[in-house]
């Protein structure tokens, strides 16, 4: 597994965990941070996983209205939660991270769901992001990086 996907897979738990217990994102990273220092077996994760919760978290609303514009009548409250962290990903892997490509992200999205979550799940993830990812000029991305620089390398709003 690349570090790339091993990240992606550290930022699901932590949007995971916040989610499901009602924690602020912050809460959770510096929890994450405490045992990345504790772990440097794992660093080569830790950057990307990192990029990509303090993504999520700071364009929220946005990705947010950009999943149910292209859920085709579900609600974010109606996905399961699992289901929601991961496309909360994709979207900001495909909207705002302007180095993966729209196959990668939409692929590594789609891994996620099978592999943890339903065969339906991997279906809908997959459905739900290549309408995003259709809904715009192939590889154009709408932003970079929340930080205003791009990334190098491969519940319902409140």
């Amino acid at each position: 597994m690349s570090a790339r996907s091993k990240a992606r897979k550290r930022a699901l738990d932590m949007l995971y965990v916040a989610e499901v217990r009602d924690l602020p994102i912050a809460d959770v990273l510096a929890t994450e941070t405490v045992r990345h220092l504790d772990q440097p077996e794992r660093a080569s994760s830790w950057d990307y996983a990192r990029q990509i919760v303090t993504g999520v978290d700071e364009a929220r609303h946005e990705i947010d209205s950009v999943i149910v514009d292209h859920a085709q009548g579900w609600s974010i409250a109606r996905m399961p939660v699992l289901d929601r962290c991961i496309l909360r990903m994709g979207v900001w892997e495909l909207r705002f991270n302007s180095e993966v490509p729209d196959p990668v992200a939409i692929a590594e999205a789609v891994e996620l769901a099978q592999s943890l979550s339903t065969e339906e799940s991997a279906g809908f993830v997959n459905g739900v992001l290549g309408a995003v990812a259709g809904g715009r000029a192939p590889g154009a991305k709408q932003h970079d990086a929340p930080s205003g620089r791009t990334v190098a390398g491969d519940r319902e709003s409140r």
